[in-house]
């Protein structure tokens, strides 16, 4: 089956940025959108800050695969909606994703991307379900706490991986140009 992760993680990363220790982000030290907490564990030990200042996105794409990626299913998605939901994996954690899908096709909200949610993933309009996710997304970050402090940030983020979204399901929706000779 086709996989889009290379070019998903591009958009995430984009938005993700470098190293950042703000003090009131639950995630603490991070870089590449990678937390210390998590590259401490892909790495089996503590890190420094200086190797967290220094990691690459060739380093940290192995992470992304393993806990946001495949943990959501990416690859089972249609284009679009596999960014939208890799996005708010990264962002808000993979079960958080899945229940966001799962709440806006209508499905039981257990966090399990099974049968019941693939079919109604599959019956969904996907410009509509690309624009329900991002909004139900975005009132979650905003019932957050510290939404005042990052709600800019989240909120354009929000809207951008919305706009990415959205081309990338119309682009692989097109039908396939040819030509006659």
């Amino acid at each position: 089956m086709r996989s889009t992760f290379d070019q998903a993680l591009l958009l995430v990363l984009k938005h993700e940025g470098g190293f950042v220790n703000h003090p009131d982000d639950p995630g603490g030290m991070t870089c590449l959108g990678v937390t210390k907490a998590v590259w401490d564990a892909h790495t089996g030990r503590s890190c420094t800050e200086a190797e967290m200042r220094a990691l690459t996105p060739e380093a940290v794409q192995p992470v992304y695969r393993a806990k946001y990626w495949h943990m959501i299913g990416a690859d089972r998605l249609p284009v679009g909606m596999d960014y939208c939901m890799f996005d708010c994996a990264v962002n808000s954690g993979p079960a958080r994703a899945i229940k966001t899908l799962q709440y806006v096709t209508h499905c039981k909200v257990d966090g399990i991307l099974g049968p019941v949610t693939m079919t109604a993933l599959a019956r969904a309009n996907g410009i509509d379900l690309i624009e329900d996710f991002n909004q139900k997304r975005l009132d979650f970050l905003k019932s957050l706490a510290i939404w005042p402090i990052f709600g800019a940030g989240w909120a354009r983020r929000v809207s951008e991986v919305e706009t990415e979204a959205k081309a990338l399901f119309r682009t692989a929706s097109a039908p396939e140009q040819s030509s006659i000779s």
